[in-house]
């Protein structure tokens, strides 16, 4: 095997290497915050939903959280897969 093509294996394994560095591995590191995130949900939390609703969770069940949006109270049930982030901030 010459130095001709062992560098020609070296050099695709090297983008390879990078790739998971520079893009999976960050992303699967953001997958499992989130998912560690929905799966703490409790009511009282403040919440942003990926669709930009803001509410604060009354209600968590296995799949469902139910929100409460608007100086009008009004509820609406969302998919857990749905909600974005916590805003931190806890209502009362």
């Amino acid at each position: 095997m010459g130095a001709q093509q062992i560098v020609n294996l070296v050099i695709p394994l090297g983008f390879l290497v990078v790739f998971y560095f520079l893009l999976i591995r960050p992303q699967q590191k953001r997958d499992k915050a989130i998912k560690s995130m929905r799966s703490s949900l409790k009511p009282g939390d403040e919440v942003v939903t990926i669709g930009g609703i803001v509410g604060k969770i009354t209600k968590v069940t296995d799949d469902t959280v139910t929100i409460e949006v608007g100086a009008d109270k009004t509820r609406i049930i969302v998919e857990k897969w749905g909600i974005g982030k916590m805003t931190g901030d806890k209502v009362e």
